[in-house]
């Protein structure tokens, strides 16, 4: 299942080369994941932080194609997959789309760790919703 939404490039996070500063793209691909796993996935990152269940980066890989300038309306998509070994992880295909021009393109990875510390862990809640997503390959 591919989610998105679109985002207006802000003029703060444009450098002075008149682009989009490098830092910036993760930010837009963050702000449509977690409204992709809060809406879509069911788990609410502040609410399972204070139940004591954290979900946590462990890498992520970026692909920059073209630069985006301020003004740009971009749509930022979002798609689970989970992962090929069976580990506890979960994988978001992430793109930035403008003018149906893909502009970055990135994974991002990560899992569930207690907030005490512990071993990486998918909660209950989301096993079925990654059973069925498509293996990253």
């Amino acid at each position: 299942m591919k989610y998105s939404k679109e985002y207006t490039v802000k003029d703060e996070h444009i450098d002075v080369q008149g682009i989009m500063d490098g830092l910036y793209y993760p930010f837009y691909m963050e702000y449509c994941r977690h409204s992709f796993i809060d809406e879509i996935l069911g788990f609410n990152l502040e609410n399972e932080a204070k139940n004591g269940v954290n979900m946590v980066l462990s890498e992520y890989t970026i692909n920059f194609l073209r630069s985006l300038k301020k003004d740009d309306v971009i749509t930022v998509t979002c798609e689970l997959h989970r992962d090929k070994n069976n580990i506890p992880k979960l994988h978001f295909k992430q793109s930035i789309i403008l003018n149906n021009k893909v502009v970055t393109k990135a994974v991002f990875s990560g899992t569930c760790v207690p907030a005490t510390g512990g071993r990486p862990f998918i909660p209950e809640t989301l096993k079925t919703i990654i059973e069925n997503a498509s293996v990253l390959e």
